[in-house]
């Protein structure tokens, strides 16, 4: 199975190898974020490794979602994953790229070691770690909050003390955070080395609750110049990608082993769980529309600078 999920890949991506059919350089460049996105695309990240003869498309995998941004800036990245306000800001200051998937509806949690935390009511009078003043975990977390009838920085106290998934992953194996807003796959990685950690509240769920469907949490950006002048070329990309993400649903011990190869995460145990808790989409962004829209404009509603000061226009989506 694993053979003929490889095989299956190469020959997804084989025709995009330079002088293809429309004529381009053939040089395709995938900016990834080590976190969700790339987990779903690790199988298509490995067939291109192991196929660089029959392709010349590339994976990048980066840390920081900055280090994507300044990617695409340079124009340096022709396929892009980032957080999907990061993507609204970048198109509404005019960078020529277009929405193409959303490849992961939501992996926050709300995770810790105090025991009594069960509900949102529990939180009152109490203290959460979040990365990032003013970034999306906080924006989704403080309407989150409001939603549950708890008033944020008076009813729950808001800590920022560290400012990155690695930091707030780090302080909570440490045990130094016993309450935080984590993604996956750091908290499954910090479950591993602090067996006092659980997940409390899946914000994606939580989410649903309130506003009827998921969290377009990452986008997958194309330039618009690609999809002007690469139609068949990106759509065998999104095909890849897409298979990929399914292959790893439905077979996460093989993709676990992928996640350690390639330094997504350390441990396979860990690999595994993050897996099964993430949620793994790939919706297209033509038919997803609706609920992209809804998103972000919660997030525009509650700050819209997350988003660059207002709602993207049509020519965000491909």
């Amino acid at each position: 199975m694993r053979f003929i999920s490889l095989l299956l890949m190469v020959i997804l991506l084989s025709c995009c190898r330079g002088g293809g059919e429309e004529g381009g350089s053939g040089t395709y460049k995938i900016a990834m974020l080590k976190g969700p996105s790339a987990m779903g695309m690790i199988l298509m990240a490995d067939s291109l490794q192991r196929a660089s003869s029959a392709t010349d498309i590339s994976v990048d995998i980066y840390t920081e979602p900055m280090q994507v941004r300044k990617a695409m800036l340079e124009g340096s990245a022709d396929f892009a994953a980032l957080p999907m306000n990061i993507a609204a800001v970048l198109h509404n200051k005019g960078l020529e790229y277009s929405l193409a998937a959303v490849p992961v509806a939501g992996s926050l949690y709300l995770a810790g070691s105090d025991s009594s935390i069960h509900d949102w009511e529990d939180l009152r009078g109490r203290k959460v770690y979040i990365m990032a003043r003013g970034m999306t975990p906080d924006i989704l977390f403080r309407y989150l909050l409001s939603k549950n009838g708890l008033l944020p920085d008076e009813d729950v106290t808001l800590d920022y003390s560290f400012p990155t998934h690695t930091d707030i992953a780090s302080a909570m194996a440490a045990g130094r955070v016993p309450l935080g807003v984590i993604t996956e796959p750091y908290l499954s990685s910090v479950m591993m080395k602090n067996g006092d950690i659980r997940p409390i509240l899946d914000l994606n769920g939580e989410w649903i609750k309130v506003s009827g469907g998921s969290i377009a949490e990452t986008a997958f950006m194309v330039k618009t110049s690609l999809l002007r002048e690469q139609p068949k070329v990106v759509e065998r990309v999104l095909n890849s990608y897409e298979s990929s993400s399914e292959w790893v649903e439905n077979h996460p011990d093989s993709a676990a082993v992928l996640l350690v190869r390639h330094g997504i995460i350390s441990d396979i145990a860990a690999a595994r769980r993050a897996i099964s808790y993430t949620h793994l989409v790939f919706w297209r962004a033509q038919d997803k529309k609706e609920e992209i829209d809804a998103y972000l404009r919660t997030l525009y509603e509650m700050s819209p600078e997350i988003i660059g000061g207002k709602m993207p226009d049509e020519d965000f989506y491909q």
